[in-house]
């Protein structure tokens, strides 16, 4: 029976779902190296793993709103791993994200570099990092960057050590968004703090807000130069995962709050 027949495992499907969403869609083709990569890892064609992600597309509803219709054939077993992730995305990414570790990557999740896990992750729970937790935001982290081109939302910074996978509304707040790559920016270090600190945040267009207390600092050059180009501006907006204006605008009360 040829590999292409043989039905779709659970963990063959999860691993295909984590391709899904740190895979940028111009990518999704059997040529793309990521998609080849996998397709060695569980023996079946590129050709089928670029079928699958296709499969996902059809029943991503974000997709759809962009008019992106995917391919038609989705199985049960796509919708009904789909519908989990939705439910149980946190833990769903973490499985997923150990499953890549294990068997395309071919390396046990402790000896993971740290950099594969949290090293973007700021926030209150930093000092009690499970495995769940590390591989979520592993997920997270892959995801956002894909999204957003490897390059700052803000000043289009492309250095891969000063970029981090910002959380709009902090992990340790909301459960149900922590491992959802629309509720993630991709900032240079400095824009991700004063985001995180609320001393910038953006309004419902999209543009960089600045807040007073980081105005107040305007008259050193760096802190000027570094924010007031900005200020205005719209972020530029990834053509997948786009920033969840409901997140944002939990964002932006709490700016507003914080002036």
């Amino acid at each position: 029976m040829p590999a292409e027949r043989r039905p779709w495992s659970r963990e063959e499907l999860l691993l295909a779902l984590n391709l899904y969403f740190r895979i940028s869609f111009g990518r999704q083709h059997k040529l793309a190296p990521e998609v080849i990569e996998l397709a060695a890892a569980i023996k079946r064609s590129p050709s089928a793993v670029a079928m699958k992600l296709g499969n996902f597309t059809s029943i991503d509803p974000e997709e759809k709103a962009r008019g992106v219709a995917g391919l038609a054939g989705a199985s049960q077993a796509d919708q009904r791993l789909w519908a989990e992730f939705q439910e149980r995305q946190e833990a769903l990414a973490a499985e997923s994200e150990q499953l890549w570790l294990a068997r395309v990557d071919r390396r046990p999740v402790d000896r993971a570099s740290p950099a594969d896990h949290a090293a973007d992750f700021q926030g209150a729970t930093e000092g009690s990092r499970t495995v769940t937790v590390r591989l979520a935001q592993g997920f997270f982290r892959k995801a956002v960057r894909a999204a957003y081109g490897h390059r700052c939302c803000v000043s289009g910074i492309a250095l891969p050590g000063l970029l981090i996978a910002s959380h709009i509304v902090p992990w340790a707040e909301d459960e149900t968004n922590r491992a959802r790559p629309t509720n993630g920016l991709l900032l240079s270090s400095l824009h991700d703090t004063a985001f995180d600190k609320h001393l910038i945040t953006f309004d419902e267009e999209y543009r960089l807000m600045i807040g007073q207390r980081l105005r107040d600092h305007f008259t050193n050059s760096v802190v000027r130069e570094s924010f007031a180009r900005f200020e205005g501006q719209s972020l530029r907006l990834p053509e997948r995962h786009a920033p969840d204006p409901r997140l944002l605008a939990r964002h932006r009360d709490r700016f507003i709050s914080a002036a």
